[in-house]
């Protein structure tokens, strides 16, 4: 796959559809690799004419590392203790407009799924120019007063991760099996294939604690966020364990105009069974940003 630098970090990329449609930009969640935007979730948003853009987060996957900077005191952050990250969600933000420059994209429709939809944010408020319309799904504003996770979720996502291949595959089947919507089958196959996959392509778990440390660093930005002014989407599912619905119900509340759809029955993951339907209002929400009349009004379709 290739990659680009920008602002010395190394940013490895894929695409997907005609690069003169209206580019799509995918964020991924915190540890996550951008494989885990599928190829066939890409392709069909690349289907409905988006040229889509998908990357690994600086810490995760093929991008840089920052092995330097050791692992931060997580058990401290989360008593609320200060801690001083080695980069914020600003820099990640940061990373993903010097992807679209280094690609000569000057605007994008950004989408960003869980911590992932919290850098969408950073983009939308910091760097508004650069953004047609924002997508944020399964996310959160990082109000405290929000539902906090559960203990027995919490300590799930945050069990230490194996280093063997086979004990890595079944740490992270039994943490999606806690976070997965219960709405729907639990596909375990699924999940077997694409930790399996993450494991061959990049071990490296230490990631996924510094991007925690710079969310909890982050903070509350609630003036920030209701700056924002670029036509915005909130898609949450009413049982997901992780980030509770009530934090996307604020991320609606804060950005005016924004448009909610809750999902019945969907967890902290992405069922395959809504895809259809989730290709279909996305798109249709970039096709009215884009000034175009769309296929269907959102709320004949958010049930």
């Amino acid at each position: 796959m290739p990659h680009v630098t920008a602002h010395d970090i190394r940013i490895e990329y894929d695409t997907f559809g005609d690069r003169t449609s209206p580019a799509l930009l995918l964020i991924m969640g915190g540890g996550s690799q951008m494989i885990h935007w599928e190829v066939e979730f890409c392709e069909m948003l690349a289907q409905k004419g988006h040229f889509v853009i998908r990357f690994d987060n600086r810490d995760v996957g093929l991008s840089t590392k920052f092995d330097e900077a050791g692992i931060p005191d997580m058990v401290a952050a989360m008593k609320g203790e200060p801690i001083s990250p080695p980069y914020t969600l600003e820099d990640m933000a940061g990373d993903a407009v010097g992807l679209l420059d280094a690609l000569g994209i000057a605007k994008a429709h950004i989408c960003g799924a869980s911590v992932g939809g919290m850098i969408a944010q950073v983009i939308a408020y910091r760097y508004p120019e650069y953004v047609h319309s924002l997508t944020a799904i399964m996310s959160s504003t990082g109000n405290p007063e929000l539902p906090q996770i559960e203990p027995d979720v919490l300590a799930e996502v945050y069990k230490p991760v194996p280093d063997e291949r086979e004990a890595y595959v079944e740490h992270y089947v039994n943490m999606w099996r806690k976070i997965w919507s219960p709405g729907f089958a639990f596909d375990e196959k699924r999940v077997q294939t694409l930790m399996a996959e993450s494991y061959d392509r990049s071990y490296y778990p230490q990631g996924m604690a510094r991007q925690s440390a710079a969310v909890l660093s982050h903070g509350y930005q609630r003036s920030s966020i209701a700056s924002i002014k670029a036509p915005t989407l909130v898609i949450h599912g009413d049982r997901d364990p992780f980030m509770s619905v009530e934090a996307g119900k604020e991320i609606a509340q804060l950005i005016q105009n924004a448009k909610l759809w809750i999902i019945e029955g969907m967890g902290h993951d992405l069922p395959k069974e809504i895809w259809p339907r989730l290709i279909d209002v996305i798109s249709n929400h970039t096709e009215v940003s884009d000034g175009q009349r769309g296929r269907f009004s959102l709320e004949a379709r958010a049930k």
